[in-house]
């Protein structure tokens, strides 16, 4: 018999490689294409371009890091907690894990049961599960958070930075803009399929949201061209 295929295992590394890429083509083409609008030279949109991309990828890593691993000091704090009340008030630990079963729509003989049975083979592992709602396939990794997010915001900003070599100057604004909507459409395509989820509104919220962030961008390296000038 096949086993299920479930995407939850999928959740911390495709959060953190999703919106690094997306990230990646989104700051770096917004940033190339605000240049871009203010300039009619090269080099100032080639530089900002790398000068995003490698302080993007720098910022992106040690964020998630930082905000996973305050998740998990939480998650640790809080088993720490439980562990001591399942020392000192084992009997109430008890009562309050049938609780939760019942709410759960068990009647309250059989989740006393089942509380006793998993109490005896785990008490930590099911109020860490059952209460507090932490597992393995949840469980925060900084490190993989980190390098998930910064290498894919370099795979998402490399081609906006590909693009500022190649595209004509006069144009670069519209090649930026076209060609980062191909990549936000392959980058929602692929994280939806990956996760599971339905493709075409995934690639339509981020084209969206995408078109909005340069749009805007575009509008203040007019401004500030009209301003300079």
């Amino acid at each position: 018999m096949e086993l299920e295929k479930h995407y939850t295992n999928r959740t911390g590394w495709l959060r953190a490689a999703v919106l690094g890429a997306n990230d990646g083509i989104i700051s770096t083409t917004s940033l190339v294409i605000g240049i871009a609008a203010a300039s009619d030279t090269r080099s100032p949109i080639v530089l900002a371009a790398l000068a995003g991309l490698v302080a993007g990828a720098l910022s992106m890593a040690a964020g998630e890091y930082v905000s996973v691993s305050s998740q998990a000091d939480i998650e640790k704090a809080d088993l720490a907690r439980e562990k001591i009340e399942l020392e000192t008030m084992p009997e109430l630990e008890l009562k309050e894990l049938a609780k939760i079963y019942v709410t759960q729509g068990l009647d309250e003989d059989l989740a006393m049961q089942v509380a006793v049975k998993l109490t005896e083979k785990d008490a930590l592992l099911a109020h860490a599960r059952d209460e507090l709602g932490i597992n393995e396939i949840t469980q925060p990794k900084p490190l993989q958070a980190a390098f998930a997010s910064g290498a894919s915001f370099i795979s998402g900003g490399i081609l906006p930075f590909l693009v500022a070599f190649l595209a004509p100057i006069k144009s670069m604004v519209f090649y930026q803009y076209g060609f980062a909507i191909v990549f936000l459409a392959l980058s929602g395509a692929i994280a939806a399929k990956t996760g599971g989820s339905n493709m075409i509104k995934g690639i339509l919220r981020i084209c969206f949201w995408g078109t909005v962030a340069m749009v805007v961008t575009a509008l203040a390296g007019y401004i500030f061209e009209a301003k300079t000038s």
